[in-house]
């Protein structure tokens, strides 16, 4: 049975960091306050199962996609998602373009500045509050751990989408009208030291599925000390979650992907949604994201084992031209290119054309107008799909991500997904390894450890074309290697920002992009409705460029 931690809405103890302009007349019908909710060891429980459930405000979310995934050199507008920079019906438009990229972006808002302070205040009422509240010693121990993991998990997504950002480590417990933004540095000095707590005070197992461990904390304590450029911390934690408990590697890249086989070895940290969507606060929505709208073609109408076209993002040509499929399974595994006809009514289907007869396919390739020509299915190709400079030219169909797939919704009509959302997983500690070893100036066990990705990802008898060489390793390689591994993933925006390469991928690669993004594109803008809110606005300023 798949188990998940409980969402616990803790709305009114979870509030955000600054004050807003309006009068609030506060109505709390039960009459609970903090004092009281963490005064048992029931109460402390609930408090940190309820610091995890922010992160279902982004991971699986198409907010999370728009503010992690797009806006980089793999993912470009499709139809549904607008293509201008107006912020219109949809925010994400110009968070993927950067036209038009305001303070007032709701998503930059709602999403990433409210949420994860709302997150950060509740774990510091834990913390505050759990060594009165009569947990055994050892539960403390890890509780306080988890919450410590959690405040620093936060802290990172705010600090590198933001950059100097109030720092809070004590509750929020009334209005509050002033503000300072806390160095960079500083922040990072909080985070190490709430991770150090965490990897000794989390045990390396658990039985509550999606709930941090051992190995997790220290897979993330890899990624926070490459992004500060600690390569030799980096190295040695990445190694230790590689090496040193029982995680290993699927045997193939697409089981990864299976519905039934999410809880698997590689898997070190999820948010785990459950099968009863009552439960989840908003399910996980990605099936939908990344699908073209196939719909409406001739033999084919929506069903549940195609999915619900969304019609939101589409690949870039670079993404696509990434993959050599003829070595590399991930590009089958990752992306759909055909759809069989599923239209049972004879009259709707091309002449000739049957139920499970092929009524689509989209093809990174040109194809001949013979061959187009002799097939009854409709073709777009590369030329249907790309302009020459890689603009699209049509954003209604492509080649679609296919790995978030659900074919155990309910109906066809169900947009939401019980599937978990992989935070971290073994695959992508590899990729860091790979990558502090580049920096430390050893190349040759960096390609150790991509070969031990690309070497999995081998189509059977292929593995000696997917090995890749010391001489051949650099940044833009091991980038390029992280967007054949971990495309959709929710990390492409922060690994250009680590690297320093967002604006030069983003105007080589994603043309949609590339007039408008600028170097201060590197840190999103601060709410405006925040600066509004303080006192000391000559304290509390706007990021440069915005």
């Amino acid at each position: 049975m798949k188990t998940y931690i409980k969402y616990i809405p803790l709305v009114a103890l979870a509030v955000t960091l600054l004050a807003c302009k309006e009068q609030l007349v506060e109505y709390n019908p039960a009459g609970s306050t903090a004092q009281s909710l963490f005064t048992t060891p029931e109460g402390i429980e609930a408090g940190v199962n309820g610091i995890y459930t922010y992160n279902r405000y982004f991971y699986g979310k198409e907010e999370g996609q728009a503010l992690m995934e797009m806006g980089t050199d793999i993912w470009t507008n499709a139809a549904n998602n607008g293509n201008s920079g107006s912020n219109g019906v949809f925010p994400q438009p110009s968070l993927m373009t950067y036209q038009g990229l305001t303070t007032d972006n709701v998503w930059v808002k709602n999403r990433m500045w409210q949420q994860c302070y709302a997150a950060i205040n509740l774990a510091n009422n834990v913390l505050k509050y759990l060594p009165n509240a009569g947990v055994l010693a050892t539960r403390q121990t890890q509780l306080e751990g988890e919450a410590r993991f959690l405040r620093a998990w936060y802290y990172w997504h705010l600090v590198e989408s933001f950059g100097a950002i109030p720092l809070q480590l004590i509750p929020t417990e009334t209005i509050e009208t002033t503000a300072t933004r806390t160095p960079v540095e500083t922040v990072y000095e909080q985070i190490f030291q709430d991770l150090q707590v965490a990897v000794t005070a989390i045990p390396q197992t658990t039985t509550d599925y999606g709930r941090i461990t051992r190995p997790a904390a220290e897979a993330f304590l890899a990624k926070v000390y490459l992004t500060r450029g600690k390569n030799q911390e980096a190295s040695n934690y990445a190694k230790k979650v590689i090496t040193g408990y029982t995680y290993k590697l699927l045997p193939t890249y697409a089981s990864l992907w299976s519905m039934t086989g999410q809880q698997n070895t590689e898997v070190l940290w999820a948010v785990n949604y459950s099968t009863n969507l009552a439960f989840n606060a908003g399910s996980n929505i990605n099936h939908t994201l990344f699908l073209m709208e196939y719909n409406t073609q001739p033999g084919m109408k929506r069903d549940v084992a195609n999915g619900f076209p969304n019609v939101r993002y589409m690949p870039t040509l670079f993404l696509l031209s990434l993959f050599n499929e003829q070595n590399d399974s991930r590009y089958n595994a990752s992306f759909k290119s055909a759809w069989l006809a599923n239209e049972t009514d004879a009259t709707k289907r091309p002449a000739g054309m049957n139920v499970g007869d092929t009524a689509i396919l989209t093809t990174k390739y040109p194809v001949t107008a013979a061959f187009r020509q002799s097939k009854k299915y409709r073709i777009y190709d590369l030329n249907d799909m790309y302009k020459a400079d890689g603009t699209p030219n049509d954003r209604f169909h492509y080649v679609s991500l296919r790995k978030f797939d659900d074919p155990t919704r309910a109906t066809d009509a169900t947009t939401e997904s019980s599937r978990d959302a992989y935070i971290l997983r073994l695959g992508e500690v590899y990729l860091l390894a790979a990558e502090a070893q580049l920096n430390l100036g050893k190349k040759d066990s960096a390609a150790y450890y991509l070969n031990e990705i690309r070497t999995r990802a081998a189509v059977t008898g292929r593995t000696t074309n997917m090995r890749v060489a010391a001489a051949d390793v650099t940044i833009d390689f091991i980038l390029d290697e992280r967007a054949r591994e971990l495309a959709g993933e929710q990390v492409r925006w922060f690994d250009l920002k680590r690297t320093s390469k967002l604006v030069e991928r983003v105007k080589k690669y994603n043309p949609d992009a590339a007039p408008n993004i600028q170097p201060f594109h590197a840190l999103r803008p601060i709410p405006q409705s925040e600066i509004d809110a303080v006192t000391n606005k000559g304290d509390f300023k706007q990021n440069p460029g915005y």
